[in-house]
């Protein structure tokens, strides 16, 4: 029932750096913190003076002291560690409020959260020029159900069980960047409860 090549699911490349900018906001999601590091080094070797950083991390706690010595040693800029998302979301929009034109965002992790990530930059109209986006982690998908507008969070099946109106989804590859999701559609709306085989396919 996925519909592949739909021109609306995000095309995803490794993190590289624009060195013409003159901030550069670097958020990430578990392993998503390999990628900036990596490209932390990348910009520290571009001979990029005039170019700060600013790294923000959501970091596993079982992780967070061997991250926290990683980007330390980067030498990153200024660093802040978080454990929980939402907080890392109102203190990024609030940087956003104050940054200037030249920011550059790096984003890296997995989809679901980067979704999150880029719907906020949108609202301050940074471009797709102006933003980098590598996807590392699992690949669950959150899905927005068009019967009563529920997202539904880490879907890792072709069907789903909508946590809003209780109707069976099934998981297009249609992406809104505005929801920061995938469309979900009632699969059995003419025979209730026929549904094809439910399979793991976003791991």
């Amino acid at each position: 029932m996925l519909i592949t090549g739909i021109k609306s699911k995000p095309v995803y490349t490794p993190l590289a750096p624009d060195v013409v900018g003159h901030t550069h906001l670097l958020v990430g999601f578990g392993v998503g913190g390999d990628p900036l590091l990596r490209l932390v080094g990348e910009l520290a070797g571009s001979g990029s003076t005039r170019s700060s950083r600013q790294l923000y991390y959501v970091s596993d706690p079982d992780l967070r002291l061997a991250s926290t010595s990683a980007i330390e040693a980067a030498d990153a800029g200024v660093i802040k560690l978080y454990t929980d998302t939402q907080a890392l979301l109102t203190d990024f929009r609030a940087t956003l409020e104050r940054s200037i034109m030249g920011t550059r965002l790096y984003v890296a992790g997995p989809e679901a959260f980067m979704g999150l990530v880029m719907r906020i930059a949108a609202e301050f109209n940074l471009n797709r020029d102006e933003i980098r986006a590598e996807e590392c982690g699992s690949q669950a998908r959150r899905v927005h159900c068009i019967h009563c507008r529920t997202q539904t969070e880490n879907v890792r099946t072709n069907i789903v069980t909508c946590v809003g109106c209780q109707r069976w989804l099934v998981v297009r590859d249609h992406y809104s960047k505005r929801l920061a999701a995938y469309m979900g559609v009632n699969i059995d709306a003419e025979v209730p409860g026929e549904l094809p085989p439910i399979q793991e396919v976003f791991v």
